[in-house]
This record gives structure tokens, sequence and C-alpha cells, in this order.
């Protein structure tokens, strides 16, 4: 697709957005867009993806974990200070 090409979608979908009185779907769009223009650098392979699960599976054996009522009371300790 040449650039020409791009800005004419970019164009339709703009006229088509400017129609949208959903809400929902909007913020959807925007969660896209937000994905869609991420830095690909930014991103871990599958590899890196496993290896910290499985880091992370050790760690809960081990204990080393908070509960939900631990996590929540150590956010509202920071919303204090």
């Amino acid at each position: 697709m040449n650039i020409m090409d791009i800005q004419a979608e970019k164009n339709v979908l703009i006229e088509r957005l400017q129609k949208v009185n959903d809400l929902s779907l909007i913020q959807a769009l925007k969660h896209m867009l937000d994905y869609g223009l991420r830095e690909k650098e930014s991103w871990i392979s599958i590899e890196q993806y496993n290896k910290e699960l499985e880091d992370s599976d050790a760690e809960i054996d081990k204990g080393e974990f908070l509960t939900h009522q631990q996590a929540v009371k150590e956010i509202n300790a920071w919303r204090e200070k």
C-alpha cells in the first residue's frame, strides 16, 4: 500500500469515526490503536514470556506473593503518603 492509499484509508476511517456515538466502541478502537502504535521493540519474545511465567510460578511455590487483602492494604498505604 502506498502513501496515498494509506492517507485515503485514514480519511475514510476519520469520516466513519465522526458518525460513531457509542462510547464503548470509541474506547475499544482507541485501545486497538494504542496497541498497534506501541513500539515493537518493547515486545518480548514468547520464550521470554514463558520464562517470566515460570519464574513467577517458582516465586509462588516459595510463598513469595501477596494475598489480595495484603495487596489492597499495601496500595492503601501508598495512597496515604
